[in-house]
């Protein structure tokens, strides 16, 4: 069981350190091995994050959690997206990537020091 609270200090946390991470890293930090339905049930947590961040006005933060092999986040993040229709991947995925993940490192930043 992945507890919704680790995770999201955790990120909050990564975020106030301008770092973004993987989702085997995050796995791992909660103690866990990565496989594909933790990977799943991560996604899920993430997505609760990220609504409890919209409902206290803050940034979201699922945008931080990347695949190793690329450091972009995987398919369900962009399916997820009302505001970007554009390719998952290339130049065009990474600049929109840059501005989400810029919002959260530069709120949760100014409340780490």
């Amino acid at each position: 069981m992945l507890d919704i609270g680790q995770i999201e200090q955790l990120l909050q946390a990564a975020a106030g350190e301008g770092r973004r991470v993987s989702y085997a890293e995050l796995l791992l930090a909660v103690g866990q091995r990565f496989t594909r339905p933790r990977m799943r049930a991560l996604c899920v947590v993430l997505d609760a994050i990220d609504d409890r961040a919209a409902a206290a006005g803050q940034p979201e933060l699922a945008a931080l959690v990347v695949r190793e092999s690329d450091r972009l986040p995987g398919q369900g993040w962009w399916v997820a997206r009302r505001d970007y229709a554009g390719a998952w991947e290339g130049p065009e995925a990474r600049k929109y990537l840059d501005a989400v993940q810029r919002v959260a490192i530069t709120y949760w930043t100014a409340r780490a020091g």
